[in-house]
């Protein structure tokens, strides 16, 4: 049926009015636990006025039952679906005379459950199983599916749900959980009632987060300013630091912080020990610092022992701090106090730290490497031998994550494998079912949906994101 306006509304030199033609679907992927984003180009005919917008529409593969989201232009993010729900997804544009021809149904796609797992230690109740008994193996924290983002301290977790709330349970002697106290809580425990919380990260005794709208908050321990309130008192409820909505990535040391701006920054604050705080010194700063001038600074990651990585939108390697075990990556044991370049390759991808003064890094090709602290075999080398320059882990080229814990390593690859290695014997925190000490790379059982892996560099129990 044509839907041209008739043609006693057409005057001469009028071009007659339609809806425009179906837009040509492109696929649909998950936004979230509870949303998709669909792709897809402009219809070859726009109706004779300009179009205004899209309606993209998931429609249940089970009974039909449909919700719909606008945008301007490819991709639209449809939001409020039933996790677990399988949905095909059309697309309609608009024009002034009204909403076009839908295209063609797109792939079927499911909202992931996200899953928050725990192993290990569990002294403080930090596992989040409502007990303090520790864990060999993966074991789901309560039965949410919303899990979205997390981070530990020493015996404490810190994590964000997809709906931007912000949750802690485990150790609280300093505060560090946000509660407005010092109670210890063995199972997740909303910290206040807001909804826009974006990133987390836990240092020893103290937490740090950013919001949506770029603002930077922090609680807890406060003893070298690791706060970064400019002041040394704890705080047991999140305070904002400074006025700022430009703050972009966060990373804790044991008692220091290291962060990026939007604009590409370095920052930091917090204890100094060794020039963790690379500031070319070795005093501690209860406020935040630019380190050095550049703008290039792209991702950050830092461990227990103030030997923090950085890398740069270049994809060079940034090492500083204590060098005790060789974990600057220099090829020696020579502290240094403001950043300095770990070899001339220009293909680093992501970084993680132990607190023990051990490194990781996987490069853009998917391999991963190690250097620094190998007491118990947390660099995967298959021996207990300390290195202080990259050495590759195994040949494959297929590592995506990776997180240092107190002496124990996990990985994620390509396929959604989970991965762990080094020390085992704090209650199993390689989630082998055993705890017995491992040297290289083994695989978790034999899932392949894991996601997320935090920065757990002072724990010594294990958090994973399963869909």
């Amino acid at each position: 049926m044509s839907l041209r306006r008739p043609n006693g509304f057409i005057s001469a030199g009028y071009d007659p009015l339609e809806v425009p033609n179906a837009p040509t679907i492109g696929t649909a992927s998950v936004a979230s636990a509870t949303s998709v984003s669909v792709t897809f180009t402009a219809p070859s005919n726009v109706g004779g006025s300009a179009i205004t917008g899209y309606v993209a529409t998931a429609r249940k593969t089970s009974d039909g039952t449909t919700i719909s989201g606008t945008g301007a232009s490819s991709p639209v993010t449809i939001s409020g679906l039933t996790t677990g729900i399988a949905y095909t997804v059309t697309v309609a544009a608009v024009n002034s005379f009204g909403l076009g021809l839908s295209s063609a149904a797109s792939n079927s796609v499911t909202p992931a459950e996200f899953e928050l797992y725990s192993w290990g230690a569990n002294t403080n109740g930090q596992l989040g199983l409502n007990d303090t008994e520790p864990r060999s193996s993966p074991v789901q924290v309560g039965a949410l599916i919303t899990w979205y983002q997390i981070s530990s301290g020493i015996r404490n977790s810190i994590s964000i749900k997809t709906d931007g709330t912000l949750w802690g349970w485990g150790q609280n002697n300093r505060g560090q959980l946000g509660l407005n106290d010092t109670v210890y809580r063995s199972s997740p425990v909303q910290v206040g009632a807001l909804t826009s919380w974006y990133q987390v990260a836990s240092g020893e005794l103290f937490s740090i987060a950013t919001k949506t709208d770029g603002t930077l908050w922090s609680w807890g321990y406060n003893g070298p300013g690791c706060l970064g309130l400019n002041d040394t008192v704890y705080r047991s409820s999140p305070v904002q630091v400074g006025a700022l909505t430009t703050w972009s990535k966060i990373a804790t040391g044991g008692r220091s912080v290291i962060a990026i701006k939007t604009d590409g920054t370095l920052w930091s604050w917090g204890y100094n020990y060794r020039g963790g705080l690379g500031l070319n010194d070795t005093y501690a700063r209860s406020s935040p610092v630019q380190v050095g001038a550049l703008t290039t600074w792209y991702q950050v990651a830092s461990g227990g022992n103030s030997s923090p990585i950085a890398i740069k939108t270049d994809g060079t390697l940034w090492m500083w701090g204590f060098n005790n075990r060789g974990q600057l990556g220099l090829n020696d044991v020579a502290n240094r106090s403001s950043p300095v370049q770990v070899g001339a390759l220009t293909t680093w991808y992501q970084g993680a730290a132990g607190s023990q003064g051990s490194t990781f890094v996987i490069k853009t090709d998917g391999t991963l490497w190690s250097w620094g602290y190998n007491n118990f075999g947390q660099l995967g080398l298959n021996d207990t031998t300390s290195r202080s320059s990259p050495i590759q882990v195994g040949v494959l080229t297929t590592w995506s994550q990776v997180a240092g814990g107190r002496e124990h390593t996990l990985a994620i690859k390509t396929d959604g494998a989970l991965w762990s290695w080094g020390r085992n014997a704090n209650g199993g925190q390689l989630g082998l079912n055993d705890t017995v000490n491992r040297s290289s790379p083994v695989q978790i059982g034999a899932s392949t949906t894991w996601l997320v892996i935090p920065k757990m560099s002072t724990s010594y129990s294990s958090l994973a994101i399963s869909s």
